[in-house]
């Protein structure tokens, strides 16, 4: 298949269906401290800034280490700012998140950098296959994950997931478990968001008699128990900078101390992570070490949302709908109720739609998916009163709706920060961290 330039469309499928074309981008400075310095996409991500490991490094000490990316996704091709010390613009305009047209000039420190679209595209490998483990799709963005998950899953290297809530990474991760010369051995999660840190040192690591007030008897950590198998780190994101370097040396020398012990003891392990934030932009801001990160990031692999892969919408409904009755499953899979759900915005995903779904089962109607537009948790209310439903019902819809509506609006206001978010609600961060499960928003 012949490759044309079409800056408006960036991504093309091959004949073949085993790989997709992804228009290449390239990157020029043309004025400030670092002018003649240039970089040309080598998949659907270049980060600039001054750390080593980004694709256009710059000297100028205006850029943060991880400055801005410039990312090929959803069709289109846009630069975001990581966290940056001093901000990102394009011609001109400071921008957080922005698309980007051929010619257009980025504002990088004191660097003038311009945009331009390559010659050719880049060739992104697909799995032929439409499901990994418990994921399935058939969209060209899933399949390039499968791809790299097969791959890594013939190996031990370190993984580390990152996407939105929802988006699968645990999933992925069991699946990439079960997938490994490992599977017979134990799949053990740790989610670092929601144990406190007092508590997940001994969780990770283990603790011997007497380490502390109530330790009666020694325990194993996670690391230990899990031996010959996998460790999850849900919320990498989250680990308190006091015992980022205790797990890198975990990851450098695969061993481990117990609290109160004396000595290192090895262990056997694979360990995956994931997160919903940017990593780099937590180590601009200095919250997360840059070795650690290398070291999770051996392989990083970014799950897209739900919305870039609608048409993934009937193979995922069709699987999360399970034993349902045929009568159930016809109404749930209709072309104009799978209309709906992809008119739906869905910001919690695959885990908001398979609690949507199951919801719809449980009550036994195809419910319209809640309006998703940024709306108040008053407006959420609003829209629920329906005097066909018998009482009980809608009084149930109605506080779901306003619990919904309330929870994304919290956490969009604390930046996704549970503890800030908990005192705000005056709830304590478990009972927070239980409702985000429930609403699929976790």
């Amino acid at each position: 298949m012949a490759a044309t330039i079409d800056p408006a469309r960036t991504e093309l499928l091959s004949d073949s269906g085993r790989h997709t074309l992804i228009q290449r981008f390239e990157l020029g400075v043309e004025a400030g401290p670092d002018t003649g310095r240039s970089a040309a996409s080598r998949g659907a991500r270049l980060v600039i800034g001054s750390e080593a490991g980004a694709e256009l490094q710059l000297d100028d000490s205006a850029v943060s280490r991880f400055h801005c990316e410039v990312v090929a996704e959803g069709g289109r091709i846009h630069v975001r700012d990581l966290g940056s010390r001093n901000g990102t613009s394009v011609d001109g305009v400071a921008v957080v998140d922005a698309i980007l047209h051929p010619g257009a000039v980025l504002g990088v420190g004191r660097n003038l950098i311009r945009f331009r679209a390559g010659p050719d595209h880049v060739r992104i490998p697909l799995s032929p296959r439409s499901r990994f483990g418990t994921m399935v799709g058939s969209s060209a963005a899933i399949r390039a994950a499968f791809e790299i998950l097969e791959r890594a899953a013939a190996t031990d290297a370190t993984v580390l997931l990152t996407g939105e809530t929802g988006t699968g990474k645990e999933a992925a991760a069991e699946s990439l478990h079960m997938a490994s010369s490992r599977r017979d051995r134990p799949f053990l999660v740790v989610d670092c968001g929601s144990i406190p840190p007092t508590l997940l040192e001994a969780e990770l690591f283990g603790h011997d008699r007497g380490a502390f007030t109530g330790a009666a008897a020694s325990r194993i950590g996670a690391f230990e128990a899990a031996g010959g198998g996998t460790v999850f780190l849900d919320e990498i994101g989250e680990l308190a900078v006091e015992l980022q370097p205790k797990l890198l040396r975990v990851l450098e020398r695969r061993e481990i101390k117990r609290l109160g012990a004396n000595h290192y003891a090895p262990v056997d392990v694979r360990v995956v992570a994931a997160t919903h934030r940017d990593l780099r932009a937590e180590i601009n801001a200095r919250r997360f070490r840059s070795d650690l990160y290398y070291r999770l990031a051996v392989v990083e692999l970014h799950l897209p949302p739900l919305r870039e892969r609608l048409d993934d919408l009937p193979l995922i409904v069709e699987d999360l709908l399970g034993s349902a009755t045929p009568a159930r499953r016809a109404e749930l899979t209709s072309a104009r109720f799978l209309g709906e759900l992809a008119a739906h915005r869905w910001s919690g995903n695959v885990r908001e739609l398979r609690n949507y779904l199951e919801r719809c089962l449980v009550l036994g109607v195809a419910l319209a998916p809640v309006p998703d537009d940024g709306g108040d948790a008053a407006t959420a209310m609003t829209a629920v009163v329906d005097a066909s439903c018998p009482l009980p019902r809608a009084r149930d819809e109605a506080t779901r709706r306003f619990e919904r509506a309330y929870l994304d609006d919290l956490l969009r206001h604390h930046g996704d920060n549970l503890a800030a978010a908990a005192r705000a609600a005056g709830v304590d961060r478990a009972h927070l961290y239980r409702l985000l499960w429930k609403h699929g928003l976790k």
